[in-house]
């Protein structure tokens, strides 16, 4: 695979970050093919791992410098509130619950209220670092139980088409994160407007 283990990582710190990606899991399908074709489970876990938390950690800090306005920033008002409450209540054990659960369950919600609400960086990095250490380790212990044989089934039914498709999801992947750039810009440029304009009166 072209990507090898240093893009897995680059696609899972953008995998946890406040940048969407257009494949929910993509860091759990990038796992599986290098295991697959041949890569080190462990070595692969690891940059899985990794990557995971550098982005984790971007988002929980950017939710503990913006508080609770951070989640507005990012998030419909609907879903901030249900978040709210739910975090509030539940802390790292809601922090664990996302970082295991599989796609497309959103994680990046939940580490953005982890850092408004106050979980701590040191329970935060023990209780997120634990939860994506044993699912990734999971994912690449089952790509070399049964990867072969789902590889074979795409082969079976998709034969001609994994490289237009592999483009196809470079693409995507692309204008995902152009487009979360875009939106990050955007949203920092908003209090600064308003803030000039407050000052204009």
């Amino acid at each position: 695979m072209g990507f090898g283990t240093l893009g897995l990582f680059g696609v899972s710190v953008i995998d946890s970050s406040i940048i969407p990606l257009p494949v929910p899991g993509s860091t759990d399908l990038l796992l599986i093919l290098l295991v697959v074709h041949g890569a080190d489970p462990v070595l692969g876990a690891l940059a899985a791992i990794l990557g995971s938390l550098v982005g984790g950690y971007l988002t929980w800090a950017s939710g503990a410098k913006g508080g609770e306005a951070a989640l507005h920033r990012y998030l419909p008002k609907r879903l901030a509130r249900r978040l709210f409450g739910w975090v509030e209540r539940n802390g790292t054990l809601a922090l664990i619950g996302s970082a295991l659960l599989p796609p497309p369950f959103p994680l990046m919600p939940f580490l953005l209220a982890a850092g408004a609400f106050g979980v701590s960086r040191r329970k935060f990095l023990v209780s997120f670092g634990l939860a994506r250490t044993f699912r990734y380790f999971l994912v690449s212990w089952l790509a070399v139980a049964y990867g072969r044989a789902l590889v074979r089934a795409f082969r079976h039914y998709l034969y001609g088409w994994a490289p237009t498709l592999m483009w196809i999801y470079v693409a995507l992947v692309v204008a995902g994160i152009l487009y979360g750039v875009w939106k990050f810009r955007r949203q920092r440029r908003k209090p600064a407007e308003a803030h000039a304009t407050l000052s204009a009166r």
